[in-house]
């Protein structure tokens, strides 16, 4: 879910701002283009209408000359003198008198269009009429005028435009002459008829010429012009915040995609290109490797020499890597000394060549330090889905990369150059750890942790001396659990400490109970994680949950590992010194197992002291072995320790120990762990009598 949302917020942020101004710009801009046009057209309707209003005086002077004379001579004559073309019909349509009239369109039912003078424009009978409009007829010769099928009258503005550009007024004030008035100069005309009613109800009908003049024109340019200047302006100012936004959102989206340390590709970048990347189509069908990168002990360099030259150590790997990719791959830095790519591969045996050279020539980019290099590989397969490609839709490159890491935390323990895969046993690690950590309370509290003993012994006498309390877990779900399973995940994940203290409650509870019941119970040592010493008060601890059982201080050992003297030495001296003042007897775990176990000795006061198992094994030389043996049982002899040896599994060795004065043993040789039950039976045989 977490990329799912990552991606949405990013997707966001790339829409949110640029585009939408883009669409409200367009819009906008058409908007101002048909406001010009509008008023544009507004324009040339009112000049159109003057025009008009100009003719209808003299249409309206013939009428009356027609009303005085009547189609007499003499009327005839004067209407002929004004040198028009004209006709009259009565109120039923009828002609009564012509002259030309043969190129006017006449309208259904023989009616004309009414034409407002206000510069509205009314469709209608002229029998409608107001007084302040005129009814007119179009020309077939006309090509600005027309009338559309519903009697509408259209005035084709692309012909205008292309008649407009077409005219040069220079040419025709040349052709003129300097002396021509400009109002006198045509430069388009537009023929037209105008029907003035009669007394008897008819119609005088006389055609007319419509004309714009150079002044007209001009006066038109310089609107026109005017016009598209102010719209190229908000169409400049509109496309200006268009780029503007755009370049925001790239200097935005670089921020947001640049690692501050070394001015590459960062983590955001990393997943969200990354998963583009993998969802396209002509990907599916191939192979990808998510790499962790990482310099070995980049912390030490850093703190070695400064944390400006280990900076430029990472814009140096992050450059080899950056040159090492291809346009189709990514290669990113994490945080500290840890980079991410992604990366095409054919196999495995290619992919960990090219990683090794990549590795080989950044080990020596320094003169003066020898860098070493660790990667972890999770490999995505191609996308088969019933034996087709499909489109990868489940992609989570965070998850992806969380198993390159893991792959890569399998070589820590070298810090050699090396390159780990995720493969299925480490998927299957990772799921237990994940079924430990979800079941560990619900364990704890059904009582699923077992208590077993194994008992220590004298080597002379084989009379039991001790024991030691291990756990084991008898799951509902995966039966019998060992230790190693799991004590190392409840160690890293803080769990360690309710387990010590739930063994240490078990152990004294047992011991009470064997009391109560009549044995001769033996000293039971109880591990105590590292951890838990960071407590102040873990000496009160242990006092506290021993007592609540009623146990005697002197039959519970607390059992710590050589690795807890790594820690605050002064903290675990003072709850050493506070235990061993509550009757508690102290001993140290694995000793031998370090590097630091005679200082250990020096600074600790301890009670018993376990050699480490690893003594009695290997291929070692056994001389040599035994005089490392027989000298530190010596030493915890002056430093007045009893000594356990554990891991012993074979009999010479009981027999040399007990020649050095070992004082216990704790091995397969005399037992395993066992379960309570059984231990309680060794006991009834050291004792060599019933329960009383």
């Amino acid at each position: 879910m977490a990329n799912k949302a990552r991606e949405k917020k990013f997707k966001k942020l790339k829409r949110g701002h640029p585009w939408i101004s883009v669409i409200f710009y367009i819009l906008g801009w058409w908007i101002v283009f048909g406001f010009l046009l509008f008023l544009l057209s507004g324009f040339l309707a009112y000049a159109l209408e003057s025009k008009i209003s100009g003719e209808l005086s003299s249409v309206t002077y013939m009428e009356e000359v027609y009303r005085k004379y009547g189609d007499s001579p003499e009327g005839i004559m004067l209407l002929d003198a004004t040198g028009r073309e004209y006709l009259v019909r009565d109120s039923d349509g009828r002609e009564l008198l012509r002259k030309g009239a043969e190129t006017m369109n006449s309208q259904k039912c023989d009616t004309g269009i009414t034409v407002s003078l206000l510069g509205v424009v009314n469709f209608g009978l002229q029998q409608g009429v107001e007084a302040n409009d005129v009814a007119v007829y179009t020309d077939k010769n006309s090509v600005y005028l027309t009338a559309d099928k519903n009697g509408v009258l259209v005035f084709d503005l692309k012909h205008f435009r292309e008649d407009l550009a077409g005219s040069s007024v220079i040419d025709i004030l040349q052709e003129e002459g300097e002396d021509a008035q400009l109002e006198n100069i045509r430069v388009i005309h537009i023929p037209l008829w105008i029907s003035v009613g009669t007394a008897d109800g008819g119609e005088f009908i006389a055609g007319v010429e419509l004309g714009l003049d150079v002044r007209d024109v001009l006066l038109l340019l310089i609107v026109f012009f005017s016009l598209m200047m102010l719209a190229l302006l908000v169409v400049i100012v509109l496309v200006g915040n268009v780029i503007k936004n755009l370049a925001r959102q790239k200097r935005l989206q670089d921020f947001f995609f640049t690692d501050e340390v070394t001015d590459g590709k960062n983590w955001m970048c990393y997943l969200i290109n990354g998963e583009k990347i993998l969802r396209k189509r002509r990907n599916a069908g191939k192979r990808y490797a998510v790499v962790h990168f990482a310099i070995v002990k980049y912390r030490n360099y850093c703190m070695c020499h400064s944390i400006a030259a280990g900076e430029s150590i990472l814009k140096r790997v992050n450059q080899c890597l950056s040159a090492a990719v291809t346009r189709r791959e990514m290669a990113a830095h994490v945080s500290s000394g840890s980079f991410a790519l992604l990366l095409e591969m054919e196999n495995e045996a290619m992919l960990g060549q090219r990683l090794q050279s990549i590795i080989e020539s950044m080990s020596i980019m320094d003169p003066t330090h020898h860098f070493t290099f660790q990667a972890g590989v999770f490999v995505i397969e191609a996308n088969l889905v019933g034996g087709k490609l499909r489109k990868r839709r489940d992609v989570d490159l965070e998850r992806d990369y969380n198993n390159a890491c893991a792959a890569k935390a399998t070589l820590e323990k070298t810090d050699d150059n090396g390159l780990a895969f995720f493969d299925q046993e480490l998927c299957e690690l990772r799921k237990w750890e994940d079924m430990v950590s979800e079941r560990q309370e619900r364990a704890l509290a059904n009582g699923e942790f077992l208590v077993y003993y194994q008992p220590k012994y004298a080597p002379d006498t084989e009379e039991l001396k001790g024991a030691e309390a291990l756990i084991r877990w008898r799951s509902p779900e995966f039966g019998l659990v060992s230790p190693g399973r799991f004590i190392p995940l409840f160690e890293k994940s803080g769990f360690i400490t309710q387990i010590d203290h739930y063994m240490l409650a078990h152990v004294a509870a047992d011991q009470r109970a064997w009391l109560d019941a009549g044995y001769k119970c033996v000293p039971v040592s109880v591990n105590v994680s590292r951890a838990h010493f960071a407590e102040a008060d873990l000496a009160e601890q242990i006092r506290d949950i021993v007592d609540a059982a009623g146990t005697p201080h002197e039959l519970i050992e607390i059992e710590l590992t050589e690795s807890a003297f790594f820690d605050d030495k002064n903290a675990l001296i003072r709850t050493l010194e506070r235990l061993k003042s509550y009757g508690f007897s102290v001993s140290m775990d694995d000793f031998g197992s370090g590097y630091s176990s005679l200082n250990s000795l020096k600074d600790m006061s301890l009670d018993v002291l376990k050699l480490d198992a690893d003594f009695f094994r290997g291929d070692a030389d056994e001389k040599r072995k035994e005089i490392v043996v027989s000298e530190a049982i010596r030493l915890a002899k002056c430093l007045n320790m009893r000594t356990v040896a554990e891991g012993v599994e074979e009999k010479e060795q009981v027999e040399f120990l007990a020649g050095q004065g070992c004082d216990m043993i704790q091995g397969f040789v005399f037992a395993k762990p066992m379960p309570r039950e059984e231990y309680m039976e060794r006991m009834r045989g050291a004792e060599g009598s019933t329960e009383i």
